[in-house]
């Protein structure tokens, strides 16, 4: 079995709601937050995979086409890429925010749905975010948390960013490596 780190999109790899974005509807509004690209990489050197799983309610509401959110996936993985840093598969659900889907955080379909398809082990793999249903999707599929922000009750770990997120997550699967 592989491991993974699963990761949120807004707000974990690139701004919102932001002096400069409010949110990320076309392919220029995707800036990425500072460290992003070096948190990344360095989670390619620990993980077999990397993912990103994001609600993005704004095409069920129609804020955008989902045409468009596969452009602005497409448009960051390969800006990642050219700082080495690898997304292995996006997954997303476009329904309206009260829509009542399975795929929508915080349930965890999207999380167990990439975990079949690429053989991982969810005990051995993390979740990052930054709000409370990111972390209760994580938990509900069997990952480890770690929350971006100041505190949250059911994470695992809180850090500030992705960077430091990465840093606590590669030491935590060191220790847990050592110990087994």
């Amino acid at each position: 079995m592989k491991t993974a780190v699963f990761l949120d999109r807004d707000g974990v790899i690139n701004e919102v709601l932001s002096a400069r974005v409010k949110f990320v509807n076309k392919k220029s509004d995707l800036y990425f937050l500072p460290g992003v690209p070096e948190a990344i990489k360095k989670l390619n050197a620990s993980f077999d995979y990397i993912f990103v799983v994001t609600n993005q309610g704004g095409v069920g509401l129609g804020f955008m086409k989902e045409a468009q959110l596969v452009k602005i996936h497409e448009h960051m993985v390969s800006e990642l890429k050219k700082h080495g840093a690898i997304i292995h598969d996006v997954a997303y659900c476009a329904h309206k925010p009260k829509a009542g889907c399975e795929c929508r955080k915080p349930g965890s379909k999207m999380i167990e749905d990439l975990a079949k398809k690429y053989e991982v082990d969810l005990s051995k793999s993390y979740m990052v975010g930054d709000t409370d249903t990111d972390i209760m999707a994580g938990k509900k599929a069997g990952t480890k948390c770690v929350y971006l922000g100041d505190h949250d009750e059911l994470a695992d770990a809180v850090c500030p960013d992705l960077l430091r997120a990465a840093d606590w997550i590669i030491e935590d699967l060191k220790k847990n490596t050592i110990e087994k």
